[in-house]
């Protein structure tokens, strides 16, 4: 194991987890690695596994509804990154809560975020068998979705260093199809009598703002990528700077890209209907390149799956390791690291079984879920900011009133106000996922008559 300098996770000596937590992260990752991890996580590619139901909800708007989104998460961004430096360590939204509000908070943030976690690699499973079945139809989609699981699972286990070289490939792949892409509609465009603006105006079957905003509270799924960054605390070397430079590169440089396609996709194919709202990137790839072009689409966009499950699986697997750390879940399951790997391997595991619920589960239910999770974990990391950094810290002077109270206060009412924006289902669901929660924390601090546990981070 890596014994390199940098903050560690150490264990109190009279703490019970002492005796069962083994093994220590490698810290091998600088910001070039940290930033493909969070790219990878994203997709660049991703604008297409919502795209036709985001363009029918906003009607034909997904670009306007990428900047709403872009424009909250750049603040709540800037708090993951504030947080990346006051508490290095793996474990992302439930460490930040538990160090800032307490451990029952801190508990509950992290089993929202795990909800996002568990159903992002869902998600991409999903699609790639939906996307390799229509180039294969003679193979059933969940062949594709099980041979997906088996290969990141083993990648996964190997370690990190092999997650992060995985990511060059994925990212390289995804690049070259945006290239020819956007320079396909380019050329189209030129000349031709097109709406420059429709990305942005619509096409006239769904009006004023609220929708836009409803659109923007599901592709909150697209940014996940900064926060899976900050999983990685303790595998970053110099992880108080590299991980908050990796966090807002990704976030800016994805919500960019994510807007140029969305623009790009819309010009290409100004229309609303869809074969399949689900797979309608299908449709835009054959109006803008014709059907040579879709060869290409798949390769890149099956890689873009395949690289966001890879990473998704990482980092939900960290949070498990570092919940089961703490003793909020079973420290005998959750709490270990492999001895050859250092790696969450039984995590890890866990969630290659949870993800086979991809064969069955629907693309639009997964979409919001991921959102809900998400969003949660969101205003209690712009919280925390407010609460470690002003209240406790009492960083209050001159700039540090912006930095500490106004700019992550913004963050936490634009992503409340994103919340609002799901659907009722989506409510419901994410409701009972939460009072599972609380029934865990329940059987954890028996009947709330002890602390919930918490891990006794040095530096």
């Amino acid at each position: 194991m890596s014994h390199s300098s940098g903050p560690e996770p150490l264990i109190s000596p009279t703490s019970a987890t002492a005796q069962v937590t083994e093994g220590r992260f490698k810290r091998v990752l600088g910001v070039p690695s940290l930033t493909l991890f969070g790219l990878a996580y994203m997709v660049p590619l991703t604008v297409f596994t919502t795209y036709g139901i985001v363009t029918q909800i906003t009607g034909g708007r997904v670009a306007a509804s990428y900047i709403i989104t872009l424009v909250v998460m750049v603040f709540t961004a800037r708090s993951y990154a504030r947080m990346a430096v006051a508490y290095p360590f793996a474990g992302s939204a439930y460490v930040y809560a538990q160090r800032s509000f307490g451990g029952a908070v801190g508990f509950m943030a992290g089993w929202a975020l795990l909800l996002d976690y568990l159903f992002l690699p869902m998600i991409n499973y999903l699609v790639l068998g939906l996307y390799l079945n229509t180039s294969f139809p003679a193979v059933p989609p969940w062949v594709w979705i099980v041979l997906a699981i088996a290969i990141v699972t083993v990648l996964n286990l190997i370690g990190i260093v092999s997650v992060a070289r995985a990511n060059f490939v994925i990212i390289a792949v995804q690049v070259i199809f945006i290239v020819v892409f956007v320079s396909l509609v380019i050329a189209s465009a030129s000349g031709s009598d097109v709406d420059l603006l429709a990305p942005f105006t619509g096409d006239g079957t769904v009006e004023g703002f609220g929708t836009l905003f409803a659109g923007a509270a599901i592709l909150c799924l697209s940014f996940l990528g900064f926060d899976a960054v900050s999983t990685l605390s303790e595998e970053a070397k110099d992880s108080t700077r590299t991980v908050p430079r990796a966090i807002m590169i990704t976030t800016i440089g994805a919500g960019l890209l994510f807007i140029l396609l969305a623009y790009s996709a819309q010009i290409g194919f100004p229309s609303n209907e869809f074969g399949s709202a689900d797979t309608a990137a299908f449709d835009v790839v054959a109006a803008v390149g014709g059907q040579w072009l879709t060869p290409l689409f798949i390769a890149g966009f099956v890689a873009g799956a395949f690289g966001s499950a890879l990473t998704s699986q990482a980092s939900v697997a960290r949070i498990l390791f570092a919940m089961g750390r703490d003793g909020v879940l079973p420290r005998s399951v959750f709490g270990h690291l492999n001895k050859r790997f250092g790696t969450p391997h039984v995590a890890i595991l866990v969630v290659s079984v949870v993800s086979l619920a991809a064969i069955w589960i629907d693309l639009n239910v997964l979409a919001s879920m991921i959102s809900f999770g998400a969003l949660i974990a969101f205003s209690v990391v712009n919280l925390s900011v407010i609460k470690h950094y002003y209240v406790d810290r009492k960083e209050r002077a001159g700039w540090s009133l912006v930095r500490n109270l106004i700019l992550p206060l913004i963050g936490f009412a634009l992503t409340v106000w994103l919340w609002t924006s799901l659907s009722g289902l989506t409510f419901l669901i994410g409701g009972i996922w939460l009072a599972v929660g609380v029934i865990i924390l329940a059987i954890a601090t028996k009947g709330f008559r002890r602390p919930t546990p918490m891990l006794d981070l040095k530096e």
